[in-house]
C-alpha cells in the first residue's frame, strides 16, 4: 500500500467502550446529556459494602460482542472491550494493518481478573499477542504499562516510533478493569470517594474508579487523514521523583512536561484552546495540577476533568479522555468538568462549569501517575483546517 508520508504525525479513528456506550458516538451523546457512567453498586466481587464506580455490564457486553465480533466470545472481559473499541479501525483500515504497522497495548493491570487461573492470560505480553492476532497485525506488540499515564504515554511512544522510521502506522489500544485488587488498594490510601468524585472541588474527597477501553490510529500517511484529524505537535514525559504515590507539591514534573511540549510545538500558553487534565479529585493531585498550570501561564485556559463522568479508568484514562476530547473539539465543544461545584484550589483555574461552544484548534492533554510520572501531549489542527475565527 502506498503511503503519502508527511513530516507530521496524525491521530485519527478514535473509539471507546465505557459504561456509557460501546462506541464513541454513544459516549459523546451521554456526555451531552450528562448521563454519567458512575453509578452506585452492591457487588461482593468488588467490595463487601456499596460503592460508586463506572462498571461495564457483562451481559450487555457479551450480547454486543456476539453480534459484532462473534469469534470473540471466548475472550476475557477486557479483551472483548478492547476488540470492540478496535472494531472501526479493523473495518476501515484493514489493508494498512498488515504493512509497517505497529501495535501498542496500554494498561496497568491487564487481565487482572484471570490472575488466579492456570494459564498465562493475565500477562500483558499475552494480552498484546491475542489482540494483535485478532485484528491482523503481524508485528510484535509493544506494552506500555506506566501507571495512570500509560494511555497518553502510548501516544507519545507511537509518535516517536514512527518518527524513528520503525513504522508508518501504529494502532494503540488501552484498557483496564474495575477490580477488587485495585479498589482495595486505593481504599488502603483512604483515597476513594464515598460519592461520585468531584475534581477540583472544595468538597472532593478522593477518586472514583471506572473501567474502559479506547483505541486510536497514529499515522504519518497524510492520504488517510481528513478534517477530523489532529497533528501530534508536541509530547513530553518527565518524572518528578517525589514519592511513589504522591506528586510533587509544586507540580514540577507536570510543569516541565508542559513547558517542553510548548517549546517543541513552537507555541505559547496563549495558543492552547483547552486542557483535558488528569483531575482525579484527590487533594494532592488537583492542587498539584493547579500549581503546574499556573506556572505555565495556563490558569485562564478552559480546563476540565472527565474523571467525574467516567471515573478513573487507570491506564486507559489518558487515551479514553484523548479520544473523547478530540471528538468534542471537532464538534466545537468544551464539556463541563463533571462533579465540580465549589472551588477547592489555592490558585485560580478556569474550570469549565458548563458546556462551552467555541472553535478549538489546539488541545493539551495531561496526566500524572504513581511513581512521579507526568505526561503532556499537544494536539493541533492541520493548517489547512485551522480556523482562527
Amino acid at each position: 500500500m502506498n503511503v503519502v508520508k508527511s513530516n507530521n504525525i496524525y491521530i485519527l479513528a478514535g473509539n471507546c467502550v465505557t459504561p456509557s456506550g460501546f462506541n464513541l458516538s454513544e459516549n459523546i451523546e451521554a456526555i451531552q446529556k450528562e448521563n454519567i457512567a458512575i453509578q452506585e453498586h452492591n457487588d461482593q466481587i468488588y467490595s463487601s459494602s456499596s460503592f460508586y464506580g463506572g462498571i461495564i455490564d457483562n451481559e450487555l457486553l457479551n450480547q454486543t460482542i456476539k453480534k459484532k465480533i462473534p469469534l470473540a466470545n471466548n475472550f476475557s472481559k477486557l479483551e472483548k472491550m478492547m476488540l470492540l473499541s478496535l472494531n472501526n479501525i479493523k473495518a476501515n483500515y484493514l489493508p494498512i494493518l498488515k504493512d509497517r504497522c505497529g501495535l501498542i497495548i496500554a494498561s496497568t493491570k491487564g487481565n487482572i481478573d484471570r490472575i488466579n487461573l492456570d494459564d498465562e492470560d493475565y500477562l500483558l505480553s499475552q494480552l498484546g499477542r491475542k489482540i494483535a492476532k485478532s485484528i491482523g497485525i503481524t508485528t510484535d506488540p509493544i506494552v506500555v504499562s506506566n501507571a495512570c499515564v500509560s494511555g497518553i504515554l502510548a501516544v507519545s511512544v507511537a509518535k516517536r516510533l514512527i518518527q524513528a522510521g520503525m513504522y508508518d502506522h501504529v494502532v494503540i489500544s488501552a484498557g483496564d478493569l474495575f477490580s477488587r485488587f485495585v479498589f482495595s488498594g486505593f481504599q488502603s490510601f483512604y483515597a476513594v470517594s464515598s460519592n461520585p468524585c468531584k475534581p477540583y472541588s472544595a468538597n472532593r474527597d478522593g477518586i472514583t474508579l471506572g473501567e474502559a477501553a479506547a483505541s486510536i490510529l497514529i499515522t504519518r500517511d497524510q492520504s488517510i487523514t481528513d478534517t477530523t484529524s489532529y497533528i501530534i505537535s508536541g509530547d513530553s514525559s518527565i518524572n518528578d521523583a517525589n514519592h511513589i504515590s504522591g506528586p510533587s507539591r509544586n507540580g514540577d514534573g507536570l510543569f516541565k512536561s508542559i513547558e517542553e511540549v510548548l517549546k517543541n510545538s513552537n507555541l505559547s500558553a496563549i495558543d492552547v484552546d483547552c486542557i483535558c487534565a488528569h483531575g482525579t479529585a484527590t487533594q494532592y493531585n488537583d492542587e498539584m495540577e493547579a500549581q503546574a498550570f499556573n506556572r505555565s501561564n495556563l490558569h485562564e485556559t478552559p480546563v476540565f476533568s472527565l474523571k467525574g463522568f467516567f471515573g478513573h479508568t487507570l491506564g486507559a484514562a489518558g487515551l479514553l479522555e484523548t479520544v473523547v476530547t478530540l471528538e468534542l473539539a471537532n464538534r466545537k465543544i468544551i464539556p463541563p468538568s463533571f462533579g465540580y461545584d465549589f472551588n477547592g484550589l489555592t490558585l485560580p483555574l478556569a474550570i469549565s462549569t458548563g458546556q462551552q461552544n467555541i472553535q478549538i484548534n489546539t488541545v493539551l492533554k495531561t496526566a500524572s501517575g504513581f511513581g512521579g510520572v507526568n505526561t503532556a501531549v499537544l494536539f493541533q489542527k492541520p493548517k489547512p483546517f485551522f480556523n482562527v475565527n
